[in-house]
């Protein structure tokens, strides 16, 4: 059940990039650049984990302190963090924007390929809290299923949703990217800068609670089925040993 869900998540990313690179030579036209650019920052958060996951793993497997595993996986969660939204910050590309006037390429064409990369960016997301969540209850010596049906479970997902749809917020309307944070000082002046603009504040709120919301339910969707699975299978194995 996780395999098909990594495997669907990858593929909709393969099928984005696809659209977006056939789309120059089959109705000769330029390539849009700036969605394949956001398609691979979009996985970059997933390349992230897999990394922390080859290097956490092994530390725990060798028996190195809890200490040293949990400073490796502070590090690599914070990169991993401040790549996440990212992967959602492709729902900000369902537009046309990207069509000059006189376009040759079919409009129906287009309309899929925003939808489809859209769709690639909310799949990444979710996919990435998951396994953060699985990665954070196994360093935490949790060996079990159960674990991911339970309140600190939930709490994680919740507040990595809200961090996720608040850094969406910033990286449309305020511009930044997330190697800005390099520049700290910067970066807060301009975020300051920003919410003292008339609405800015109700603005950042009412999407980052609204945004929560929607990868909420999308994660409830995809999610929900994958955690039942296997605490399901965990208790009739338990049950049957």
């Amino acid at each position: 059940m996780l395999t098909s869900l990594i495997i669907g998540v990858l593929l909709m990313n393969v099928f984005a990039a696809a659209l977006v690179v056939a789309r120059a030579p089959v109705y000769r036209t330029r390539l849009y650049r700036p969605m394949l650019l956001n398609l691979v920052l979009s996985v970059a958060p997933l390349v992230v984990l897999g990394l922390a996951v080859v290097l956490v793993l092994p530390l725990i497997v060798v028996g190195v302190p809890r200490p040293a595993v949990w400073a490796v996986a502070v590090v690599l969660g914070l990169v991993w963090l401040l790549l996440l939204p990212n992967s959602g910050y492709l729902i900000t590309e369902l537009n046309l924007n990207h069509r000059r006037k006189g376009e040759r390429v079919p409009e129906w064409y287009d309309v899929l390929l925003v939808l489809v990369l859209a769709m690639s960016g909310v799949l990444t997301t979710v996919l990435n809290v998951f396994l953060m969540v699985l990665v954070l209850l196994v360093v935490g010596g949790n060996d079990t299923a159960a674990p991911l049906a339970g309140t600190t479970a939930r709490v994680i997902e919740g507040v990595l949703l809200v961090l996720v749809a608040f850094g969406i917020y910033l990286g449309r309307h305020v511009r930044l990217n997330s190697w800005d944070v390099k520049h700290p000082t910067h970066l807060v002046r301009k975020v300051l800068g920003h919410l003292r603009g008339p609405g800015a504040v109700g603005n950042a709120i009412g999407f980052t609670l609204l945004g929560a919301v929607f990868f909420a339910l999308m994660y409830l969707v995809m999610i929900g089925p994958v955690v039942q699975g296997l605490v399901d299978v965990e208790s009739v194995r338990q049950s049957t040993s």
